[in-house]
């Protein structure tokens, strides 16, 4: 299929259909619709081919994709929230990674982000800032099945070793009624290197960053504008990335301090990067879009400007360095 930017065609589409809809009302019901069905399903021609276009594909693509930072901080922060986003679309929310405590659920609350409209959440590895937050979502949103205030299933994301560790802990502290309802509505989907999963809509990759820590794995998928978006999780890129975070339109990676502040942090010591070296990966790789996270908290009020004047001299793309709750029409 054909993928393109197409708003404004995608406008002339939905008059389309709408006149196909008016034919098929009109027409013989004992003749063969087929070719109507046929009419509905495309019809938009190009120097390229036919784009086949369905009448649910008209409001996926139409519909406003928006990144929400809900925290941009390591995992020692205690002025800001631990790193974690959620890519939202429409009504409904993809959460990447949940923090470290209950504070998941102020976050989302100051988001304007309902817990109900979350039925697919990815977790990139097991550290306590990005996991601990989904055991309290879990012991939440179960309670709301419960009491009927929850449409639909849970949908977890995961490797597999991931998935063991996420269920002792949630065995060993949320309640044995609230635990019961994984299997049942709330659902657990192990993800393998370089294997691919239907999202949220979208097609989505996952791989392996091949952590010195943790096993941890990023994502990369297509928006459905067409442009290239890319996770590499909380360390550094590495080489073997490439083919999932080259040419990203949109490439989120950790920055843990200034550089000139390397001795202060010591982020090599812990396999983390400094704003300089993410963004000379950046420009390696030629990222249109760069956003910074996973960092120190000493200073939010000048973090955008001091990371930024040092981000410019080595990447020279649209370098974003948000605080916690900003959002960003993808």
């Amino acid at each position: 299929m054909l993928v393109v930017d197409m708003m404004d065609v995608l406008k002339e589409r939905i008059k389309e259909e709408e006149h196909v809809e008016g034919m098929k009302e009109d027409h013989d019901e004992n003749e063969d619709e087929s070719e109507y069905d046929e009419d509905c399903r495309a019809g938009i021609s190009s120097d390229q081919g036919i784009l086949l276009i369905r009448t649910e594909d008209i409001r996926r693509y139409t519909m406003k994709e928006e990144l929400i930072l809900l925290g941009t901080g390591n995992a020692t922060v205690t002025r800001c929230f631990n790193t974690c986003f959620a890519i939202k679309r429409g009504e409904e929310y993809f959460l990447v990674d949940t923090g470290g405590g209950n504070g998941i659920m102020t976050q989302l609350e100051k988001a304007n982000i309902p817990m109900e409209a979350i039925h697919e959440i990815f977790m990139s590895h097991e550290h306590t800032d990005h996991l601990l937050g989904l055991i309290w979502l879990i012991r939440m949103i179960a309670t709301k099945m419960k009491k009927g205030q929850y449409v639909g299933n849970l949908n977890i994301y995961c490797h597999e070793e991931l998935k063991q560790t996420i269920l002792t802990i949630t065995k060993l502290t949320v309640q044995e009624k609230f635990y019961k309802m994984i299997g049942e509505r709330i659902f657990f989907h192990p993800v393998a290197d370089g294997e691919t999963r239907e999202i949220f809509g979208y097609q989505v990759q996952f791989f392996d960053i091949r952590s010195t820590k943790a096993k941890q794995f990023g994502f990369t998928l297509r928006l459905m504008n067409g442009k290239k978006f890319t996770f590499v999780g909380d360390e550094p890129y590495q080489e073997h990335e490439k083919e999932y975070a080259e040419d990203a339109d949109w490439l989120l990676h950790e920055a843990f301090c200034l550089y000139r502040d390397r001795d202060i942090y010591k982020p090599y010591e812990k396999h983390h990067t400094t704003v300089k070296e993410a963004c000379e990966h950046a420009e390696e790789l030629g990222a249109k879009n760069l956003i910074l996270y996973h960092t120190e908290d000493r200073n939010l009020v000048d973090r955008r400007r001091l990371y930024t004047e040092e981000g410019r001299q080595y990447y020279h793309g649209n370098l974003i360095v948000p605080d916690d709750l900003d959002r960003i029409e993808l």
